[in-house]
């Protein structure tokens, strides 16, 4: 619930309804508080981050199917019956879930998303690939590999090689991370082999070179016609696992913003996206061109937060949008907000990952979790830490 009075202005806004419950909403979460937006959240466990911050009003919901969240939205609006609503998602499996059934949503939600037949395309990472190839754009050289007959396929590449999910994938991604490095063709084959007894839905691609510095984004909110899309462009400065995970730090590029606002804007436009959306990027010196990696649609970005910390509100865009209001202001800070992940940032650290890439020195390191105006996030994570190292203590010593 929420846990402060609100000013007059925030009572008077239309709630939004978020829908996840991590570090990825609990930015969303705090970036449309600052706004003065009330929050609904429908997430699976109140253990989450974003339940336990105090500006959500939370609704436990079953999530271990990404279908639940239709039925949950559904649920939701009949017990709390009023205007449309907008809609955030923060999890890629509720954005196929949610597309693929938005007639039984659209009259009690503002559904901000492409298409289906985009979502259904962009969020597969072969079929994506083929749309950027087909329009020109650079993309790493990528094979599709459904089976043990697709494992020829692979001569065609040069390692190193990466391998991952071609989609969203629980049962591929309770047993492997969710990208694999491979030195060699061989070393490629072997894997495959063993990932293929739990899909047949994989794709490999040629590795661009580079550290984990070298990789950028592009976040957007995009509406329709056209409107110039509110942008946010930043690079990691470090990912864990190291090379193939997800973002640990990152800080604001504007050094890069010329380059991928436009080459971004033009992919999304010309596949007809809406809403949030966002592309990863890798700088490929050797060719010095940016690489398009994988696109994020229909939903926010692991560290969408870090555009917000930097005077760009993606969620509050988003939410003005879906009300047929003018996007918000953007006010650069100065100086820049670097955003981490607490764990993926420690876990890196002592892994001995050095920072490839000097941020600038009067940057400003802001936690995912720690906020002096929302304490219960970072409190409840330490108090979580603090008794799962003494329980682990208690089983040493018996």
């Amino acid at each position: 619930m929420i846990r402060k009075r609100p000013s007059s202005i925030y009572r008077r806004r239309p709630a939004a309804v978020v829908v996840g419950g991590g570090l990825n909403a609990l930015g969303v979460v705090r970036s449309l508080a600052s706004a003065g937006v009330p929050v609904h959240l429908l997430a699976g466990s109140p253990d989450l981050p974003a339940a336990r911050s105090r500006y959500v009003d939370f609704h436990r919901y079953d999530d271990r199917e990404p279908e639940n969240a239709v039925g949950a939205l559904a649920d939701w609006a009949a017990r709390q019956p009023g205007p449309r609503r907008p809609l955030i998602l923060t999890e890629e499996e509720k954005v196929a879930a949610v597309s693929g059934q938005r007639a039984h949503l659209e009259s009690n939600y503002v559904l901000q998303l492409p298409p289906a037949d985009t979502v259904i395309r962009l969020l597969s990472k072969d079929r994506f690939h083929a749309a950027a190839e087909a329009g020109g754009y650079v993309v790493p050289r990528t094979r599709h590999i459904g089976s043990i007959d697709d494992l020829d396929r692979l001569s065609a590449l040069v390692p190193p090689l990466v391998i991952k999910p071609a989609g969203r994938q629980r049962a591929f991604l309770a047993r492997f991370p969710r990208a694999c490095r491979a030195e060699s063709i061989d070393g490629a084959r072997d894997q495959l082999r063993d990932m293929l007894t739990v899909s047949d839905d994989l794709v490999v691609q040629e590795w661009v070179d580079g550290d984990d510095s070298t990789i950028y984004f592009c976040l957007q909110c995009l509406g329709d016609g056209d409107r110039e899309p509110v942008s946010f462009v930043g690079r990691k400065l470090r990912a864990w696992p190291r090379q193939t995970g997800g973002t640990a730090r990152c800080v604001a590029a504007p050094e890069a913003a010329a380059a991928l606002i436009p080459l971004t804007t033009r992919f999304f436009r010309e596949q007809g996206v809406i809403g949030l959306a966002g592309m990863e990027y890798k700088w490929r010196a050797t060719t010095r061109e940016y690489v398009m990696i994988e696109p994020t649609i229909g939903r926010t970005d692991h560290q969408e937060e870090i555009a917000t910390l930097n005077g760009v509100n993606l969620p509050w865009a988003a939410y003005r949008q879906a009300l047929g209001q003018v996007a918000p202001r953007v006010a650069r800070v100065a100086p820049a907000r670097i955003w981490k992940d607490p764990m993926a940032d420690a876990n890196a650290a002592a892994a001995g990952e050095a920072i490839a890439f000097p941020a600038p020195s009067d940057a400003r390191v802001v936690d995912a979790l720690w906020r002096r105006s929302d304490p219960g996030p970072g409190l409840l994570d330490l108090y979580d830490r603090a008794r799962a190292r003494a329980a682990r203590l208690m089983v040493r010593r018996s």
